[in-house]
C-alpha cells in the first residue's frame, strides 16, 4: 500500500457520507486541451482542480485520456475500478455512478480506463456521437466546476469534450514545436463553435515548463502573448522537480509540496482563472 506524506493538511480522505451534497445547478465546464503530448495537460488538470478546491469550490475532474494518468495521479488504482468514463459514454451509466472521492477535500474524479482506447472506433458509428459527453455533464450536479483532462490528439473523445465544455484552457509548453500545433487547435475550436457548441471559447492559454534561464522560453512566451494578447494567463508554470515527483505518490503537487515553485504557480493560476470567471459572470449579468 502506498504511503502518503502525512504532514500536508490537504492529504485527507474526504468522507462522502458526512458531507451534504446539494444538486442545484449545472457546473461550469473546462476542457484542458492540446493535441500535442507532453505539454502539461494532466498536471494542469490535477493541480488547477486542487487549487480551486483549496478556496472552497467543489470540483470534478473527468479523465478522458485512455492512459488514465489523471486518475492514477489522484490515487485511483486501476485494479479497483468497476466503472469508468467508458461506461458513461457507452453503457448509459450515470456520471455519479463512476465518481470516486480523492484525498483532496472537495475534489472528485471520474476515472479513465483502458477501455477508452477503443472509444474512437465505437464512437464512429454511435448515435449523436459528438454529444455523448455533453448529455452526461450538462445536468444539475453537486459541483461548481468540472475539469476535463483530454487525450493528446484531436480525436472524437476530444471533440466530445469541446462540445460539452463552456471554455477551453490550453496548456502550452515553452518550446518552439509547441507553437506549430496551436493553430490547428484554434481552428478546431472555431469549427466546434460553428457547428456544435456556439458558446465555446478559449478561457486562456497557460505557459508550462517555463525555464527562465532559457532564452527560448522567453521568446515563445513573447510570441504567444503577442498573438493571443490577454488570453494568455499572467501566471507561468516553471519546470519543477517536485511537480514531477507528486504523481508517484498519487497526490497533486499542491498537496505533495505546496511550497514548491510549481505548486505556488498553480495556486496563482487558479486565482487568475476564478478572477476571469467572476468577470465573465458580471458581464453576463450586465448583458
Amino acid at each position: 500500500m502506498t504511503q502518503y506524506p502525512s504532514r500536508y493538511p490537504l492529504a485527507k480522505r474526504q468522507d462522502r457520507k458526512s458531507s451534504a451534497i446539494t444538486v442545484s445547478k449545472v457546473p461550469r465546464i473546462f476542457a484542458i486541451a492540446n493535441q500535442k503530448g507532453g505539454v502539461g495537460k494532466t498536471t494542469t488538470s490535477i493541480n488547477l482542480a486542487t487549487a480551486m478546491c483549496a478556496v472552497g469550490k467543489r470540483v470534478l475532474l473527468v479523465d478522458l485520456d485512455p492512459q488514465g494518468n489523471a486518475s492514477t495521479g489522484l490515487g485511483v488504482k486501476r485494479s479497483d475500478l468497476r466503472k469508468s468514463m467508458y461506461d458513461v459514454l457507452f453503457s448509459e451509466s450515470h456520471l455519479l455512478d463512476v465518481v470516486q472521492d480523492t484525498k483532496v477535500p472537495g475534489l472528485s474524479v471520474a476515472p479513465s480506463s483502458v477501455h477508452l482506447s477503443g472509444a474512437e472506433i465505437e464512437l464512429v458509428t454511435a448515435e449523436r456521437r459528438e454529444y455523448r459527453l455533453r448529455e452526461a455533464l450538462r445536468a444539475p450536479l453537486p459541483y461548481d466546476y468540472i475539469i476535463m483532462d483530454c487525450p493528446p490528439s484531436l480525436n472524437l473523445l476530444t471533440l466530445n469534450a469541446l462540445v460539452a465544455a463552456d471554455s477551453v484552457v490550453v496548456p502550452l509548453q515553452c518550446e518552439f514545436y509547441a507553437l506549430e500545433g496551436l493553430s490547428h487547435l484554434v481552428k478546431t475550436i472555431e469549427r466546434v463553435k460553428k457547428h456544435y457548441n456556439s458558446t465555446l471559447d478559449i478561457h486562456g492559454v497557460v505557459l508550462t515548463m517555463y525555464d527562465k534561464r532559457n532564452n527560448l522560453s522567453s521568446m515563445v512566451a513573447n510570441d504567444v502573448r503577442s498573438f493571443f494578447g490577454d488570453k494568455v494567463y499572467e501566471t507561468v508554470i516553471p519546470r519543477n522537480v517536485r511537480v514531477s515527483e507528486a504523481p508517484s505518490y498519487g497526490l497533486p503537487a499542491i498537496v505533495y509540496d505546496m511550497h514548491c515553485s510549481g505548486a505556488q504557480a498553480y495556486i496563482h493560476l487558479a486565482g487568475e482563472v476564478l478572477k476571469r470567471e467572476r468577470s465573465l459572470m458580471r458581464a453576463s449579468k450586465a448583458a
